[in-house]
């Protein structure tokens, strides 16, 4: 049965299962945590650095473990209890806190040092990615399954609102040791909630297969299925292009001159716009013309980036940085509906983890990217070029996927079928 049939109230009780309920509040605590600990790290490097390049170090010393761990990664989340991974993912995550911490307190201002915690953290994301997309069709009826990525992707936003806001205020005023401290707790605290979930999922062992075919299965699936192959690379190219939230701190402190607590200002910016937009998709699923939304609000976003990267008032970039978020969380919302709906439970885990390798270059690669393009051409024409390439990239990926923009309902898509446009 399709939400969009369901009467009202029902369709907004997907908050009413306890597991979910306890979900969506580990997810809230744990990204606040990791935004609170990003904008700590980036603004602590740059300080100690004054290179936009090194902000590219921070984010390929995070994507590097994710580019050699993300498909074995999926692999486990498809085979062992992906509660329990993700519990033991919250309690590195302390340890990860602690090591900032130690590195803090101790006056460590030798970059490898950082770069190698945040390789840890890498390790650790890379771990919990896979579990945390593909837990969320177990805790709900499939009939509530988009809610329930919309209600997940909200709260996400929601976090990374109160995260980089939190994060620059305690650094400013307290300075990095208090955020690395909230940090250390907020993990520990998630990790009792999954502690308290009562989902589980039986091991499966995968027979007649070796690790390395369980791993790049799900290489053949998005392979196979063009629509989520269309959807998550041109999420990868777009942000990977556009991706001037890496070069935030060089604006708050060279640019905009709003210091460190306007540097958590910026970074929650983004995530004003999806929060108002994943609470908006959360009661009102796109119900028509899926595919074509989703392409708009990809150049949307590529807009708002150029705007972003010629602006010298804060208010403006405020702004256009709310607009950016807005237009990407209907791109997450899409591609996240896409991939769980189209795919059958036995290989939610590894189809995730592809989608979370693309993800995750689009994201810490493509903070080295910006970091690098900053550092050769200037931090303005970086961003700018950047908003001007994610044009570029819907123009071609509308040619390249029709099917995907042609994609109406969301319900339409069912798991092992390839979706064929009327």
């Amino acid at each position: 049965m399709s939400t969009d049939s369901l009467p009202p109230a029902l369709s907004r009780s997907v908050l009413k299962y306890r597991d979910y309920r306890l979900f969506l509040l580990a997810r809230l605590l744990v990204t606040a945590a990791i935004q609170i600990q990003s904008v700590a790290v980036g603004y602590q490097v740059y300080e100690i650095t004054s290179d936009p390049l090194q902000l590219g170090f921070v984010g390929l010393a995070q994507f590097l473990p994710m580019l050699a761990l993300i498909l074995p990664a999926g692999d486990l989340a498809d085979r062992f209890n992906r509660r329990t991974i993700l519990l033991l993912s919250c309690l590195l995550e302390a340890v990860v806190a602690a090591a900032f911490f130690a590195l803090t307190v101790f006056k460590v201002e030798a970059l490898w040092a950082f770069y190698l915690v945040l390789a840890l953290f890498g390790v650790v994301r890379t771990l919990s990615a896979p579990a945390g997309q593909s837990l969320v069709p177990l805790l709900v009826p499939p009939e509530h399954l988009s809610k329930a990525i919309a209600w997940s992707s909200s709260a996400f936003q929601t976090a990374t609102i109160v995260g980089p806001a939190l994060g620059g205020g305690l650094y400013a005023v307290l300075g990095p040791e208090a955020a690395y401290s909230i940090c250390f707790v907020l993990a520990l605290l998630v990790a009792v909630l999954f502690g308290m979930m009562r989902v589980s999922m039986a091991p499966r062992d995968i027979k007649n297969s070796t690790a390395f075919q369980r791993a790049v299965a799900g290489i053949d699936y998005v392979k196979a299925h063009p629509i989520i192959l269309g959807a998550i690379s041109l999420d990868l190219f777009a942000v990977l292009l556009g991706g001037a939230t890496a070069l935030l701190p060089v604006y708050a402190k060279d640019i905009l001159q709003v210091g460190a607590f306007g540097n958590g200002l910026l970074r929650t910016a983004p995530a004003i716009g999806a929060a108002v937009t994943g609470l908006w998709l959360g009661y009102r699923p796109l119900n028509q013309k899926t595919g074509a939304w989703m392409f708009g609000c990809v150049a949307l976003f590529g807009v708002a980036t150029v705007v972003f990267g010629l602006s010298e008032n804060f208010v403006v970039s405020f702004v256009a940085l709310i607009v950016l978020g807005a237009s990407d969380m209907v791109s997450v919302f899409v591609r996240s509906t896409l991939i769980q709906a189209a795919t059958p439970d036995a290989m939610r885990g590894r189809v995730s983890a592809v989608s979370m390798l693309f993800v995750g270059a689009s994201n810490e690669l493509g903070e080295f990217e910006s970091g690098g393009a900053a550092h050769l051409v200037g931090t303005v024409p970086a961003v700018v070029i950047g908003g001007l390439g994610t044009l570029g990239v819907v123009g071609l990926w509308m040619w390249l996927f029709p099917a995907l923009r042609k994609v109406d309902r969301l319900s339409d898509v069912k798991a092992g079928e390839e979706y064929r446009s009327a």
